[in-house]
């Protein structure tokens, strides 16, 4: 059987999953060899049926929102499932795009490992405690027989299973998980050697910049708190640029992304996929309307040819 490159999403994020989609074939010399599916929040009611209802994360008890922009994250977990415990499979978020070959990751030798990921040794932006990051895994699905992702969801939602521990891979043997270069999920790092840009940061995605922040900037408790803290203090600069003055702490608009090629990149792939067709004009107004696309895109479509020049890409 084809690999498969699972993306789940929900819909706040749909556009970076159909352009993720139309960028791994794409970019790849060997498109027909491997088949792209999305695994869709709205479309999963197991998981999608838990609104409002505890869970625990990081030993607390969060509550389970639908309409958080990461509300996907479970179903990565759910790829293995899905293939009847059979085959390849690499799952990715939404907002990872393709600029190497996927085709040579998805043929890769996996050293008889179950998972292959990238291990952050400095930890979540540096605190350095460091964690498998499950936003890339390749999948050697014939080995994760255990992944029983209904049984999981049922554990999560019973409070006998925590969050944090399942989607770090903290239950999974570290002897099963084999090493991903950086490179295959570079977070929100543009360089030579990339292979998969992962925007990662939900503040400076470049598609939602100048809009209403619209994420729990915190589970605990249902309480929301300053989000971010030290993003914060590196755009204090760029706030008050854009809008004259200083902002309260608390995030209240997603911020231009720091690197302008990574802005640059993004709207060029945007541009392309819309001339093939892998994205509609009428689905990105829709987005617009519904205020998951910032609503100056066109006119940055239109400047994509000169913030390329600008940016010396």
């Amino acid at each position: 059987m084809k690999p498969v490159v699972f993306i789940h999403t929900n819909d706040k994020q749909l556009l970076g999953a159909k352009l993720a989609a139309y960028s791994l074939k794409a970019r790849s010399k060997s498109p027909n060899k491997f088949d792209v599916r999305l695994l869709r929040l709205e479309e999963t009611p197991q998981l999608y049926s838990r609104e409002g209802q505890l869970y625990l994360r990081k030993r607390k008890h969060a509550v389970w929102r639908n309409a958080d922009l990461q509300s996907f994250s479970p179903l990565r977990l759910m790829v293995p499932q899905v293939l009847n415990f059979h085959g390849r499979a690499l799952v990715i978020d939404p907002d990872v795009f393709a600029i190497g070959d996927v085709y040579e990751l998805l043929t890769r030798d996996m050293g008889g490992k179950a998972v292959v990921c990238r291990s952050v040794k400095e930890g979540y932006r540096g605190n350095g405690v460091p964690f498998y990051a499950t936003s890339v895994m390749l999948l050697d699905c014939s080995r994760l027989g255990h992944w029983k992702w209904d049984r999981q969801i049922e554990d999560l939602f019973s409070l006998k299973l925590d969050y944090g521990d399942w989607i770090s891979l903290r239950q999974e043997p570290s002897n099963r998980i084999g090493e991903l270069e950086e490179e295959w999920n570079h977070l929100d790092t543009l360089t030579s050697h990339t292979k998969l840009l992962h925007n990662t940061e939900r503040s400076t995605q470049p598609w939602k910049t100048g809009l209403k922040v619209d994420f729990d900037t915190t589970w605990r408790n249902g309480k929301r708190s300053v989000p971010e803290e030290s993003k914060l203090r590196q755009f204090v600069a760029q706030f008050k640029e854009i809008f004259g003055h200083n902002h309260s702490p608390r995030l209240e608009v997603y911020l231009q992304h720091p690197d302008p090629q990574q802005e640059v990149f993004f709207f060029r792939l945007l541009k392309e996929c819309l001339a093939h067709g892998g994205i509609t004009e009428d689905f990105v107004r829709d987005e617009v309307r519904r205020q998951y696309i910032r609503p100056d895109v066109w006119e940055k479509l239109g400047k994509t040819t000169m913030l390329i020049e600008q940016a010396g890409v």
